[in-house]
């Protein structure tokens, strides 16, 4: 009978990559994705986080005024505009429209970073975001700006996600499974806030609204909509109630603002209250 040799003996269960891609490994997939995370936020003393949602199609002011300028020097006066040259101008018209929220997002990014690296508690509230560009990436930056860490929770896509530069390289996380993701999303979070984004931005809001709806975090998270334009043009929420699908309290989840002035008191005023004093330490319970 013939001996195995150094060249025909299988890896390690735990290192052969086929059985880990295996439908039989999924249930292990899905708990690396939990206990990895777990153990480098607790590593780099990650507990608390405000967690910044908006559109990855959101530029700097700057590249939308350019995009813009570009799509009139195609224009002449004398020229009737094509169906595609009056798409091109008013998608470029509606980026600067969108893009005022990326300055937004940074500042209030790097107040709230510098407000809590002024802490004199254990507690530091660290900006979390999807990191990738648009929004996502105007929160690391402003986090980056305050010279504090910020987190980055990529997810695989068909199309290659690209995490921006501004996320803190030990805290950028790599996720296959959305679920997950959103996990790590919500459980360490402390407050979050939504700036004007598309599907995923709405997927991830309401989910996070059905959860303090249904009391599923026995921790209160205050949420911010930020941009009341964008927010009462497309979602209705009074009507929600009107007809009876949600109660009125329920619109109390969140706060709207156009103000990065308002944001950062409402956010710092309500995250002292729930989270600084000795009564809002003895009620913090994480589920």
């Amino acid at each position: 009978m013939s001996r195995p040799t150094s060249s025909n003996v299988p890896p390690l269960s735990y290192l052969n990559t086929e059985f880990w891609k295996s439908p039989e490994a999924r249930a292990l997939r899905i708990l690396s994705e939990y206990i990895e995370p777990a153990a480098r936020l607790r590593e780099h003393r990650v507990r608390d986080t405000i967690v910044f949602f908006g559109s990855a199609r959101s530029i700097p002011p700057e590249q939308a005024a350019a995009e813009l300028e570009l799509v009139k020097q195609g224009i002449t006066p004398d020229n009737e505009l094509s169906e595609e040259v009056k798409a091109k101008l008013a998608h470029a018209e509606q980026g600067i429209k969108l893009a005022r929220y990326y300055n937004d997002a940074v500042e209030l990014s790097r107040r709230v970073t510098e407000w809590s690296k002024g802490l004199a508690s254990h507690h530091h509230f660290i900006v979390c975001s999807g990191g990738s560009r648009g929004m996502m990436e105007a929160a690391n930056r402003g986090a980056s700006m305050a010279r504090g860490q910020t987190i980055g929770l990529n997810i695989q896509l068909p199309l290659e996600q690209e995490v921006n530069q501004y996320v803190s390289r030990e805290l950028v996380f790599n996720f296959h499974y959305f679920f997950m993701r959103k996990f790590w999303f919500v459980y360490p979070a402390k407050a979050l806030v939504v700036f004007p984004g598309g599907f995923g931005t709405f997927d991830e809001l309401f989910e996070v609204l059905t959860l303090i709806q249904t009391k599923k975090p026995s921790k209160t998270m205050p949420v911010i909509l930020f941009g009341t334009q964008f927010w009462d043009e497309v979602v209705n929420f009074e009507a929600l109630v009107r007809w009876g699908v949600v109660s009125a309290q329920d619109l109390d989840i969140f706060h709207k603002t156009d103000s990065v002035d308002d944001a950062f008191e409402y956010l710092t005023s309500r995250l002292e209250e729930l989270y600084l004093t000795p009564k809002g330490l003895e009620e913090v319970k994480l589920t």
